[in-house]
């Protein structure tokens, strides 16, 4: 069944995302509050694949989690820009490759019961090393993984970002 919402007002708002409290109906009319999450924009990241099947990784820190893993390059979409721009734009901040043409893969809403969060993901074939990372506290390293080991590090708990996750594992079948 549909829920139909009622009211939604915001409890909390910066430049990144707001809360909110939504009065909502569910079953045989009854009414709850929910919290929202609602973003301040889209957010873009690529599966860089190269020839040898090897896909492009950051492995790095959430502090939130207190958790380690493998993530694809990830961010937000800035004002006048494309998402598969932004993409780009991520993959060669976050890593020091630049990527090959990007075309779109997958979309992903990792937390839709609380949040509007969305993840445009996009293909890349290839990258060209063009340097250092130039957001270097994004990652402890980055490294090219086969895809075929991907199945394995979801199951050894090395890959715990949802949107990583569904996209890598939608890119290893």
């Amino acid at each position: 069944m549909r829920w139909k919402v009622h009211s939604e007002e915001s409890i909390f708002s910066d430049p990144w995302l707001e809360i909110r409290l939504a009065e909502v109906e569910i079953t045989r009319g009854r009414r709850l509050q929910h919290r929202v999450i609602r973003s301040r924009g889209a957010s873009a990241g690529a599966v860089v694949v190269d020839a040898e099947r090897q896909v492009l990784l950051e492995w790095r820190h959430r502090f939130i989690t207190d958790a380690w893993g493998y993530e694809i390059p990830i961010g937000g979409v800035e004002e006048g820009e494309t998402p598969a721009e932004a993409a780009a734009r991520e993959v060669e901040e976050e890593t020091g490759w630049r990527p090959g043409a990007m075309r779109p893969f997958t979309v992903v809403h990792p937390t839709p019961g609380i949040s509007d969060s969305c993840h445009n993901i996009f293909w890349a074939d290839g990258a060209t090393r063009i340097g250092e990372p130039a957001d270097d506290w994004e990652s402890e390293r980055i490294e090219w993984v086969p895809l075929a080991d991907i199945h394995g590090l979801v199951e050894a708990g090395k890959i715990v970002s949802g949107t990583s996750m569904a996209a890598l594992l939608l890119a290893a079948r």
